[in-house]
């Protein structure tokens, strides 16, 4: 599945411009430590952070796109940064939880 495919069928809204990627898995946490520690390359990140440094992690780790959850207002500067990398930061007004089921449905826990 891919960035594109997920956007679709999740409705998430773009919030850059963005290199579609192949995602091969999901990471959900919200402390960056835990992203850089944990991650793996290709995986969807999905949080409720929105400052700049989500784009430094995810960035580091190779993630295929972040997804904020809970319809949080994400800070222009860290849209901007993630166009620069060519990461996708996508927006969903799902919780989190409801975000993991709805993906574990289309076979990305599995």
């Amino acid at each position: 599945m891919t960035t594109k495919e997920i956007v679709e069928k999740l409705g998430l809204k773009a919030l850059n411009e963005y290199e579609e990627r192949e995602i091969t898995g999901v990471f959900v946490s919200d402390m960056i430590s835990d992203v850089m520690a944990g991650a793996k390359s290709g995986n969807l990140w999905l949080t409720i952070q929105t400052h700049k440094s989500i784009v430094s992690a995810a960035n580091l780790v190779d993630s295929s796109a972040i997804i904020i959850s809970g319809g949080k207002e994400v800070p222009k500067e860290t849209a901007d940064l993630a166009s620069k990398y060519m990461i996708a930061v996508l927006l969903s007004d799902l919780t989190t939880f409801e975000l993991v089921g709805k993906l574990y449905k289309l076979g990305l826990g599995q």
